[in-house]
């Protein structure tokens, strides 16, 4: 969607600006001078007629400047981002296990991602100085300096209707947005990849410390074996008074210990 703002915004832009020559002699003058411009910027193919106030003769003259490089650049780099953009969801959606399949699609994403975000920033950064330079060349009081009538202080040269940039303004800060959208994505991106998954796993060593800790523990010991007291045969029969009589079996209270 940003994508299609920003060349929609540039693209599709057209505009124009209204020019007035008032000259000491009326019949000559001309109040409704219109000039007509649109993308790519190419002014220097925007060709008017305007009166000279010398007779009925008129002369031809052109805007300066050729901005088309860019502009197209900058519309070039959001229809190829929205293209991908929309390759990219039908693949996140419909072909999911392929694109996870050997970490190949991650990469070439991340990679891909990457790219755009540098491509955006430098195209969002040549296309505002264009901008700039399309704003000075449409600037009416620029134009009128290039008519000769008006370098007569007895006609009268006014600016009616100066260009509308507000689309074209709107496009620049598209372009910077999908700067910012595609930077920030790299960081969803690269936690897809495989050099993501492998810096969050333990190392082997370290399982292997854990694993060899856990089973040197109390659980993992006898406590009832010869440290214990309970398994230590004739225990009861060297502990109590009960081992002075030898009523308890022939061989005494070690044998009635062994009995129990």
């Amino acid at each position: 969607l940003f994508a299609i703002f920003a060349f929609a915004t540039c693209g599709g832009y057209s505009g124009g600006l209204r020019l007035s020559v008032d000259c000491a002699n009326k019949s000559e003058s001309d109040l409704n001078i219109d000039i007509a411009f649109a993308y790519p910027f190419r002014l220097h193919q925007v060709s008017f007629d305007a009166p000279t106030c010398e007779g009925k003769r008129r002369e031809k003259l052109s805007l300066i400047g050729d901005f088309s490089s860019s502009a197209e650049f900058f519309v070039t780099i959001a229809v190829f981002a929205f293209l991908y953009s929309l390759a990219a969801t039908v693949v996140y959606i419909f072909f999911q296990n392929k694109y996870r399949e050997n970490n190949r699609g991650p990469l070439i994403d991340f990679i891909v991602t990457v790219v755009f975000s540098f491509l955006w920033l430098v195209g969002s950064s040549a296309w505002a100085k264009g901008l700039s330079d399309v704003k000075i060349a449409t600037d009416p009081d620029e134009v009128l300096l290039l008519m000769s009538a008006c370098k007569q202080q007895s006609n009268k040269c006014l600016p009616v209707r100066s260009p509308v940039m507000s689309s074209l303004n709107t496009s620049v800060v598209f372009g910077f947005l999908n700067f910012i959208l595609w930077a920030g994505n790299i960081w969803f991106v690269f936690k897809e990849t495989g050099w993501h998954s492998s810096g969050q796993r333990h190392p082997p060593d370290t399982m292997e410390k854990q694993s060899s800790s856990y089973n040197q523990g109390g659980y993992n010991q006898d406590s009832y074996g010869p440290a214990g007291g309970y398994n230590q045969p004739g225990s009861y029969g060297q502990v109590g008074d009960y081992g002075q009589s030898q009523s308890y079996g022939q061989s005494g209270p070690t044998s009635f210990a062994n009995q129990i």
